[in-house]
């Protein structure tokens, strides 16, 4: 897996994902994503990512999957996350509860590459979900 990153101008980079896709970064919010904002984000879509393909390999309705994520940061240099909450919301057509507690545990302990090296090098995550049936 390759990543290029190069130096725009200030604090703005642009990243050339190995897969071809392009992604703004910037230490000012101006013209793009925070570097620590990028991180939560390949979080989220990792760990959506398990999620939504366990429910449907275990045959359950899901309409739409929103991972909430937020983080606590250490107060002093490094600023290293010290805790991260990811709390799904879960939308479908008569989910099991049971079903989406076991993908979300699943993702959270097994699956996940982003969560399960981020809980290696220290940080606590914390994962939850709620269901919510689709009109």
């Amino acid at each position: 897996m390759k990543t290029e990153v190069t130096w725009q101008e200030d604090v703005h980079f642009t990243a050339q994902t190995g897969s071809g896709f392009s992604i703004e970064i910037d230490g000012n919010q101006q013209a793009g994503a925070r570097p620590m904002e990028l991180l939560l984000a390949g979080l989220g879509g990792c760990t959506s990512y398990d999620v939504v393909n366990i429910l449907k390999k275990s045959r359950q309705d899901v309409v739409s999957c929103v991972a909430k994520i937020d983080a606590d940061r250490a107060d002093t240099v490094p600023s290293v996350f010290t805790e991260i909450r990811v709390h799904f919301v879960v939308t479908g057509r008569n989910l099991k509860d049971k079903v989406v507690e076991r993908a979300v545990k699943l993702s959270a302990e097994e699956y996940c590459s982003a969560s399960l090296m981020l809980e290696k090098g220290g940080v606590k995550i914390v994962h939850s979900f709620e269901v919510i049936e689709a009109e």
